[in-house]
């Protein structure tokens, strides 16, 4: 097997996008096709994403560090907002990519979108149903991805809400609490 090769990784530092926030969406790109990869890399470079691509499925796993080794590729402290895979790719599929990415503790929340060329219902269903976050036909447009980031974005200032509030309730019973036993 031949030795782990560093994800392409595009430097946003001069981004001047317009999402207000210093923490981009970190996107992980998996597609064997070099003209597909470099066309959703461009997509999500443009709708204000960072953006780590890669050209195979164990590629992807050895970058996560889902595939037996303890580190992933020497990235410390991993944060994945999305994975978008191709279906059809040789060794394993997008699909048995996804299941992999559900089973693990680490990575199981982070939603898979599948993209494929090939408009088959059972398989999109078999997706959608088995976890994927979204199936898109490729060529995948930029109303799509733009459309997953605001998804994305939404999802996040939610749990961020839900977080801050539980915080709060939790604050308000500890100062009724030492308000009762007036310390």
């Amino acid at each position: 097997m031949a030795d782990v090769m560093r994800p392409e990784k595009l430097d946003m530092s001069n981004d001047t996008s317009s999402l207000g926030s210093p923490e981009l969406l970190h996107v992980l790109a998996v597609d064997d096709s070099i003209v597909d990869r470099k066309f959703i890399e461009r997509l999500l470079r443009v709708s204000s994403c960072k953006v780590t691509v890669v050209d195979s499925t164990t590629r992807a796993l050895q970058y996560l560090g889902l595939d037996g080794n303890h580190s992933s590729v020497g990235f410390e402290d991993l944060k994945i907002n999305l994975i978008m895979t191709d279906y059809s790719m040789p060794g394993m599929t997008g699909y048995e990519l996804m299941k992999k990415i559900k089973e693990s503790s680490a990575f199981r929340e982070i939603p898979v979108v599948i993209m494929s060329s090939e408009n088959i219902l059972p398989r999109i269903d078999r997706c959608l149903e088995e976890g994927a976050e979204d199936f898109l036909l490729k060529p995948v447009k930029l109303a799509d991805v733009k459309r997953l980031r605001d998804s994305l974005l939404k999802a996040d200032e939610m749990s961020f809400k839900n977080i801050m509030h539980k915080r709060e309730l939790q604050a308000n019973d500890i100062y009724s609490q030492l308000k009762r036993a007036k310390i």
